[in-house]
């Protein structure tokens, strides 16, 4: 032990602390403690030395070096040293808490350095368990310290326990501190309690842009998109002179590629341009994602061939967006010209790859750079590109393969979303028998869903088997399962309209009931036959083309009509995979009024131009 610590003192030192150590070297004479009161410049030298840090061999060299100089003993110094050694590149979790307990009598500063540690390392119970050990120590916890035990709440989804700290922090009387509320506000949007977050926004005396945007986050992560939006504009009045920056700008950019919001996405555009936000690269790439979301892909390539200095993150944005808008070739060509710029493609470049395969039927060329994945880019498949591979193979009729590339990959088999993908190629290719098999792998993930057993139900009605549908009904009665209602919205001026099946909740329904009547008779007359396969129910084909007249996206369509001039551009967006039916009377539309529907469901986009559609009824 002696001559471990005999060599451990006698190590050569980086040349900064030999300089630390001749300055400072009367601080610490031979026999005698060091002062706890170091000068001024000692103190500061080593808190810039210890910002610097960025391995963590050098953080023990500058530990070593504060206590042989006894700055450990500065509060100062040691707070800055715990702070250091809890953040990344050289957190050690371990070490600082050794460190800590070499503190007499720690100070709150000291405290939060640890506790934010432990907040950082998703510890929920350990940051809990500390805040009570400052406590017992007598530390009074101030604004910081409930910062980081909200945060380490909400990076577990604990609304039980941010609501503790909730009432701590009234106890303490720091309910009008502005940060305090906006990290309340992150942790009830976590929990999905937009409401409770509005009403922390409601109660701030100064709201900064942080919070707008936590609030718009919170609504954007929580089917509120329109409320998003809203906020956007209210953001932007004279009355609370605050601009929104560039985060807010990403946070409603990805809101409007959700919504298809094409000309409130080209408004954040613009004023992004205004205040220069259109220059940095992660608003580009935001950008080419919002336009490929919108189905306009002429100015998703215009900002994409305006960054000077593309990352694989904008080949990838590009790559996928014109993936999912059915330009397959072009998307592998995009590939290609990313090889030759030198970009080594990632992950996401390869599911964007994959997706344009899947989405064109290419299973050559869809096992080709999947091989070229592994073997060529040491890139390990994961479950996106082992789903990609499942819709390609299933798609194209090849189930059976589909089934066995999930049972040998043991990632892919425990993971639900590969199931559900090919249990779609089932009901495309009306196989009842292996999606009965599916189910059961589904129901053994405990992984089942309302939409599952939709996809069976459109298997057994794709094939006549009304028994079998009705079985599946009960079960989902009697399980108390309930589906997701198809919902499809349209942007018209700046607004955003929801449609659901069968609704009756629009303003204008009168109008729009009665212009879709007309629009289907007028479809008719050129050839349209409702395709009854999709509805669910054994009744007369009258009844069922009734039926199949409310789905959401036929009145989305019909609104667009209505309330636009002829020959406008029609965008609509859908949560659920639109339905037979309802993509042949889009295709009858576009050719009958001479209009451009562009409709993204829940998988790809659909370009309907003159009676025809982009994914050449592959979908």
């Amino acid at each position: 032990m002696a001559l471990s610590r005999f060599l451990f003192r006698h190590r050569p030192l980086p040349p900064i602390l030999c300089l630390l150590n001749r300055r400072y070297s009367d601080l610490s004479p031979l026999g005698h403690q060091p002062d706890r009161r170091s000068p001024p410049a000692a103190s500061g030298d080593c808190i810039r030395l210890i910002k610097s840090c960025s391995t963590k061999s050098r953080l023990l060299q500058i530990h070593a070096h504060l206590l042989r100089s006894g700055l450990i003993s500065d509060p100062t110094v040691s707070t800055a040293f715990l702070s250091r050694a809890t953040l990344a590149p050289v957190s050690n979790l371990d070490y600082t808490r050794l460190v800590f307990r070499q503190i007499p009598r720690p100070n709150v500063y000291q405290c939060n350095a640890l506790l934010r540690g432990y907040a950082e390392s998703l510890s929920n119970a350990e940051t809990l368990a500390f805040y009570n050990r400052m406590r017992e120590l007598g530390v009074r916890g101030n604004s910081f310290s409930f910062s980081f035990l909200l945060k380490s709440c909400a990076s577990i989804r604990s609304l039980p326990g941010g609501w503790q700290v909730h009432c701590r922090v009234i106890r303490d009387g720091h309910q009008a501190d502005s940060v305090l509320l906006t990290s309340l506000m992150a942790l009830y949007a976590s929990c999905k309690e937009c409401d409770d977050a509005r009403r922390m926004f409601d109660e701030m005396p100064f709201r900064d842009t942080v919070a707008w945007n936590v609030l718009i986050s919170c609504y954007a992560d929580n089917s509120r998109s329109k409320d998003a939006l809203h906020l956007f504009d209210i953001m932007l009045s004279s009355e609370n002179r605050l601009e929104p920056d560039d985060v807010t700008c990403l946070i409603l950019l990805q809101v409007c590629g959700q919504l298809g919001a094409l000309d409130f996405g080209e408004r954040i555009h613009q004023y992004a341009s205004r205040h220069g936000y259109d220059l940095t690269l992660t608003v580009q790439n935001s950008l080419i994602a919002m336009y490929s979301k919108c189905g306009c892909m002429d100015k998703a390539c215009d900002v994409f061939h305006a960054i000077s200095h593309k990352t694989v993150v904008s080949w990838s944005a590009m790559i996928s967006g014109l993936a999912m808008n059915g330009y397959a070739r072009d998307a592998i060509d995009a590939f290609g010209a990313m090889q030759n710029a030198g970009v080594t493609p990632d992950e996401h470049t390869f599911t964007g790859v994959l997706s344009a395969c899947s989405h064109s039927g290419l299973v050559d060329e869809g096992s080709s750079f999947f091989d070229m994945m592994r073997d060529k880019y040491r890139i390990s498949p994961n479950v996106c590109h082992y789903g990609c591979m499942v819709d390609l193979l299933g798609r194209a009729g090849l189930l059976d393969q589909a089934y066995e590339l999930i049972t040998k990959e043991k990632c892919v088999r425990l993971d639900a979303r590969a199931w559900r993908t090919l249990l779609g190629a089932c009901r495309i290719h009306g196989n009842t028998e292996l999606g009965e098999r599916i189910i059961e792998h589904l129901v053994e993930l405990k992984a089942q869903e309302a939409g599952d057993y939709v996809l069976l139900l459109n298997t057994y009605a794709f094939a006549g088997n009304w028994d079998r549908v009705a079985e599946v009904r009960k079960l989902m009665k009697d399980e108390g399962i309930q589906t997701s209602p198809g919902c499809s919205t349209i942007e018209l001026n700046g607004k955003v309209h929801e449609f659901v099946v069968d609704d009756d909740s629009h303003p204008r329904k009168g109008e729009v009931y009665r212009m879709l009547g007309e629009i289907t008779s007028q479809l008719k007359k050129a050839g349209y036959v409702p395709n009854v396969s999709s509805e669910l129910h054994d009744m007369d084909m009258e009844d069922k083309g009734s039926a199949l007249s409310c789905h959401s996206e036929k009145l989305a369509i019909a609104f667009g009509i209505l309330s636009t001039r002829p020959g406008r551009t029609l965008r609509i967006a859908k949560n659920l995979r639109t339905c037979v039916d309802c993509h042949n009377f889009a295709k009858f539309v576009s050719f009958t009024y001479n209009r451009l529907v562009i409709f993204r469901d829940r998988s790809r986009f659909h370009h309907f131009k003159d009676g025809h559609c982009s994914c050449n009824d592959y979908w």
